[in-house]
């Protein structure tokens, strides 16, 4: 069966393209907001050649496609005839929804599309601290230049990146979006921020429009929140005023009218309050760390693989990010590389005792490609049908991370949790880093082997 046909099979399993009332995808899944949830045949899904897995999670239907899910999501949106949005008519309206499944809905599918750039600039990145930190070359060589600007871009004007992104997911226009990051990027913010955070003499911590309102000076760079917020306002900004704008004058005065409001909440209110909200994301998950970080390790890592598994992974792309902007570093990825590297190992195990040369076909790929940081297909294609291993996978996890958050071990720039990541930690961390890689993969595939001993 080929993907046209699976792509075709699956719209008719859930119930068909009238069914469907938005279609996106991250980094493995197929991800769909559906009218009636009750059309799906899931059983009939998870059969169909290339698919590893389904579930509903958040109010998502959740398809787990693997490294090959944006073929198949271009195929989805060539059947569905150019577009992953359905009208849905008046009579087929879904409840709504809790505020979980809205933020994680947001969450998995404003980051999803973009996960490509961000990993690929952070692999870039690590590999460059790896050459640097090895002193194949030098750090002040118009090579590193280079190479860092090339790294260090997406992450610079990410703005832009969620600003497209969010735009989609809440039905406004893009370039709109964009215009409004570009408010909260323009120099004069940037260059005010860095004089108030190098204390220079003629700093000012606010701008006042009309010499009343205050446009509080923050660094938007590399932010997540305020612009994802930012988009949000805009989106109804831009429904209200084209609302009540006659149509004489909706070309011109909609999208002026509509940029002046957008931009001076999100100044003025929606980017502060962002700044604000992520550093308390940042704040508490540190007070998690203050508490004690082998502690917090062991949560974080026993908790991850159940994340990735119910696709609430997402979550901690935001806090990360937001970490990597406030402090320079981040603990919560390398617990991540952990959780990776165990479920590999678990993996691992599962194919060391398959006997059936088909299993073993299935299964090698799975390990390889968790080992690559990729797991859902080690998830869902092994792990969900031994339980046991998943334990193995998950203790291990756990304990591996509480390790590494013992010795403080941290990353300095964003990177996919890939066994080619270990570069990214050369220096201080790098031999806790090491030894964690090692118990993750050792211990969750010596319990593995232990516990999964009636494999045929």
């Amino acid at each position: 069966m080929g993907t046209r046909d699976a792509i075709n099979n699956i719209i008719h399993l859930v119930g068909g393209a009238d069914n469907i009332s938005k279609a996106w995808h991250c980094m493995t899944r197929l991800r769909f907001s559906l009218v009636d949830e009750n059309k799906i045949d899931q059983s009939a899904i998870k059969k169909i050649p290339g698919v590893l897995g389904a579930q509903i999670q958040s109010d998502q239907f959740q398809i787990i496609i693997g490294p090959q899910v944006n073929s198949w999501y271009e195929q989805l949106t060539n059947v569905l005839g150019g577009t992953s949005e359905q009208a849905t008519t008046g009579n087929q309206k879904k409840a709504r929804k809790s505020l979980v499944s809205m933020f994680m809905d947001t969450v998995s599918g404003v980051f999803g599309p973009i996960v490509p750039a961000i990993a690929g600039a952070g692999m870039i990145k690590g590999l460059l601290a790896g050459l640097i930190a090895l002193k194949f070359i030098s750090a002040k060589s118009d090579t590193v230049i280079v190479i860092d600007l090339i790294a260090s871009g997406v992450f610079y004007f990410l703005p832009f990146f969620l600003a497209i992104s969010a735009a989609r997911i809440f039905k406004t226009n893009e370039y709109l979006a964009v215009a409004v990051a570009a408010c909260l990027m323009y120099p004069s913010l940037i260059e005010a921020a860095k004089a108030l955070a190098s204390h220079a003499p003629d700093a000012v911590d606010a701008f006042y429009f009309l010499n009343v309102v205050p446009v509080s000076v923050f660094n938007y760079a590399s932010s997540v929140i305020p612009v994802i917020f930012s988009v949000l306002a805009l989106s109804y900004i831009h429904r209200w005023v084209d609302r009540f704008m006659p149509d004489v004058l909706k070309t011109v005065f909609t999208p002026t009218l509509t940029l002046f409001l957008a931009a001076l909440v999100a100044l003025v209110v929606i980017g502060p309050v962002g700044i604000y909200l992520g550093k308390a994301l940042a704040w508490f998950i540190e007070g998690l760390f203050g508490v004690s970080a082998s502690f917090a390790g062991l949560v974080v890592g026993a908790i991850r693989p159940v994340a990735i598994l119910t696709g609430m992974h997402h979550a901690m792309t935001p806090i990360a990010l937001q970490n990597f902007t406030d402090r320079g570093f981040d603990m919560l990825m390398p617990m991540m590389f952990m959780a990776n590297m165990a479920i590999a190992g678990s993996t691992f195990a599962i194919w060391k005792q398959s006997k059936s040369r088909e299993e073993r076909a299935v299964v090698l790929p799975a390990a390889i490609s968790a080992l690559l940081g990729i797991t859902e297909p080690a998830l869902f294609g092994v792990l969900t049908r031994y339980k046991k291993a998943f334990i193995a996978a998950t203790v291990a996890s756990s304990i591996a991370s509480a390790f590494i958050a013992f010795f403080g071990v941290r990353l300095y720039g964003y990177i996919l949790s890939s066994i080619f990541s270990l570069p990214a930690y050369i220096g201080p961390y790098f031999i806790y880093a090491l030894m964690g890689v090692a118990l993750a993969l050792g211990l969750s595939f010596i319990m593995t082997t232990l516990l999964v001993r009636d494999k045929a």
